[in-house]
């Protein structure tokens, strides 16, 4: 009888972890797949992936010229999901889903032996794009062009401060809108 009983608790324990990663695997609700669905919810609201630097492709690294003096004032580390370098170098375009991340760092500037360097100092914040080939999401300001757009403060890389991807994004990458809004010259992988 006590073993009956155990098995019963037993499978209504397993009952329930399985509905409870069933959950957490299907609450967000996103129209995206794969890796996409954890950045993007049903709504179109975005977040940083946790994982990006261990599971992303690195593209490239712009360093923005100090003004009126030697180095570097900010640092961009660019980060691509997986499989997306492959994927642009067939066609030359990204796929759908495909999700970039752009770390923006302040610097430091130091003389070193092979001159004066700049290095990533501190993490300012996160700008996320994510390809939306569809236009999924056509009541939400933080999409559009083909793409969703978010600024992300260092301190929470789950809430965006961006309102409205034209008034907030657009406008930096506007001399790239010939290569779908991205600066693809920057980026060594994805040359064909």
């Amino acid at each position: 009888m006590r073993l009956i009983s155990a098995l019963k608790v037993a499978f209504t324990g397993l009952v329930a972890i399985g509905a409870v990663t069933a959950y957490g695997h299907l609450s967000i609700g996103s129209h995206y797949a794969g890796a996409t669905a954890a950045v993007v919810d049903e709504k179109g609201g975005m977040r940083v992936p946790s994982d990006y630097r261990t599971t992303y492709q690195m593209l490239g690294t712009w360093a923005v010229a100090a003004d009126g003096s030697p180095g570097s004032k900010e640092m961009h580390v660019v980060y691509v999901s997986p499989g997306a370098i492959v994927s642009y170098r067939k066609d030359g375009h990204f796929a759908d889903g495909t999700v970039l991340v752009k770390e923006v760092f302040e610097t430091a500037t130091n003389e070193m032996t092979t001159g004066t360097v700049s290095s990533a100092h501190q993490l300012k914040g996160w700008f996320l794009m994510v390809k939306d080939s569809v236009g999924r999401y056509p009541e939400n300001k933080l999409w559009g062009d083909g793409w969703g757009w978010a600024w992300f403060n260092a301190s929470d890389p789950l809430k965006t401060t961006s309102t409205d991807y034209a008034a907030d994004c657009k406008s930096c990458h506007v001399p790239a809108q010939s290569s779908d809004w991205i600066y693809t010259n920057g980026y060594p992988p994805l040359s064909r």
